[in-house]
């Protein structure tokens, strides 16, 4: 490391210092992303990294949050865990925690799941998930990551042993995703559920409204009502031209 310049080698030790990886791998990641500190991050992160965790810390971590009775994480140890990550056991970044712990269930995580989501993220210590969020809540902005933290909340939300999501959490949902991806019509949406339909989400509908709200421009000026949509989208733009919140091609 002698060989380079102040500015590399801070960069080095940074890197260093927050992945717990060695030097080699860190001059390796730097040097992939051009110097950049948080595309190294990037790079470092999307390898697999189980060498890089210790496992000791990892069960101290685990044994911090699981519960008294059963050799899982629940709803009161993912409640102190948010509490020591500072953030609302609302705030999305919880999803995108759980999507990389591939949690098969909303408010539970096995230990398996746990140990390795954190391995992969290189997480082994609380001061290294804290130092993960700010990472975890730029994934949302990715279309691609979006799209998959999208179908993942699907079977996470539901109920065990259900088929389909129940219309109230699919509602709350949809909210918590689209205030992040704003898509200006979720509010309609949902007002059209509850008075309309009332009943609970599909796979089908949950995934297809993704493409709708992708694709289909909010004021509705490039829906084809010929198109392949479920039949709930369809009677939703009915619903917005009946109540008169789509006026002449205008949202």
């Amino acid at each position: 490391m002698h060989k380079l310049g102040k500015s590399h080698r801070d960069k080095v030790q940074q890197f260093m210092t927050i992945t717990g990886a060695s030097e080699k791998i860190a001059l390796q990641a730097l040097k992939a992303s051009d110097w950049n500190l948080e595309g190294a991050f990037d790079f470092f992160y999307s390898q697999p990294h189980k060498s890089y965790t210790d496992t000791t810390h990892l069960e101290e971590l685990y044994n911090r949050y699981k519960d008294p009775y059963t050799d899982m994480i629940l709803a009161d140890g993912i409640t102190l865990l948010c509490n020591d990550l500072q953030v609302d056991p609302q705030d999305i970044v919880m999803l995108v925690v759980s999507w990389h712990m591939k949690a098969s269930t909303m408010c539970e995580y096995t230990k398996e799941e746990f140990f390795t989501g954190l391995q992969a993220l290189g997480i082994d210590s609380l001061e290294k998930f804290l130092e993960r969020i700010s990472f975890m809540r730029s994934e949302l902005k990715d279309e691609q990551k979006f799209r998959e933290i999208y179908n993942f909340a699907f079977a996470w939300a539901k109920e065990k042993g259900q088929k389909s999501l129940a219309l109230d959490t699919a509602i709350g949902m949809w909210q918590l995703l689209f205030a992040e991806k704003q898509w200006p019509l979720v509010d309609h949406w949902c007002q059209f559920l509850e008075a309309r339909h009332n009943k609970a989400i599909s796979r089908d509908t949950w995934s297809q409204l993704l493409e709708f709200a992708r694709t289909v421009d909010p004021a509705l000026s490039n829906y084809d009502a010929e198109g392949a949509w479920p039949y709930l989208i369809d009677e939703f733009v009915e619903y917005l031209n009946e109540n008169g919140i789509i006026q002449n091609g205008q949202f």
